[in-house]
């Protein structure tokens, strides 16, 4: 059986473990990181060197890097399902994977952990505003590809799905100031049928 260390709040974590329930994988999932700690002990941090969490442990092999992970489960577990077989379409979906880690990440963290895990009193508000402003620019890409087809993966539900779809709950449930943008609203209403996303990224904000 796979095992999967990580918390459960984390949203690295959430895009392996909604990837694993989509898929409908056994797995074992063991509390790491956060409050849990764990990572800095000498057994995790031989599996993973960053002390970080997702990782995921398949037999002999061990995976760390979340987006790695719902590769590997996709391509191992999921083809036809969230891995697409022509690569040239896989591709399509593959860049908004990187796309959400390499540009959204960074200032939407900054809006989640001032809104999210700072208190009121400390919160830097320039700072959110500035972040704000640029996750909205970024998101407005979303929104136009997803004016031209349901989902970043193409016509159906995908990996490509996944990264953002695992930023995206908190951006709309967030007590925040958003652009209008239907398209990824709507997306992200299509996102909340899933029974594995209820279940999986759907959880309190922590």
């Amino acid at each position: 059986m796979l095992k999967l260390w990580g918390r459960t709040n984390s949203t690295n974590v959430k895009k392996a473990l909604w990837c694993l329930e989509e898929l409908g994988v056994p797995y074992t999932r063991i509390d790491a990181g956060g409050a849990f700690g764990v990572v800095g002990e000498p057994a995790y941090a031989k599996k993973n060197p960053n002390k970080l969490v997702p990782c995921l442990e398949d037999g002999e092999l061990v995976l760390w890097e979340s987006n790695a992970i719902v590769r590997y489960l996709a391509a191992q577990y999921g083809e036809s399902a969230l891995w697409n077989p022509d690569p040239r379409q896989r591709a399509e979906a593959d860049k908004w994977m990187d796309w959400t880690t390499s540009s959204l990440a960074a200032p939407f963290r900054v809006v989640f952990w001032s809104m999210v895990r700072t208190p009121a009193e400390q919160r830097d508000m320039v700072a959110v505003a500035v972040a704000l402003e640029e996750c909205g620019s970024l998101l407005a890409r979303a929104d136009q590809v997803l004016a031209e087809q349901p989902y970043l993966s193409g016509a159906a539900f995908g990996m490509g799905d996944i990264p953002l779809g695992s930023f995206i709950y908190a951006w709309f449930e967030m007590p925040i100031e958003r652009p209008e943008l239907p398209h990824l609203q709507a997306w992200y209403q299509r996102l909340q049928e899933r029974p594995a996303y209820q279940r999986t990224v759907m959880i309190p904000l922590t």
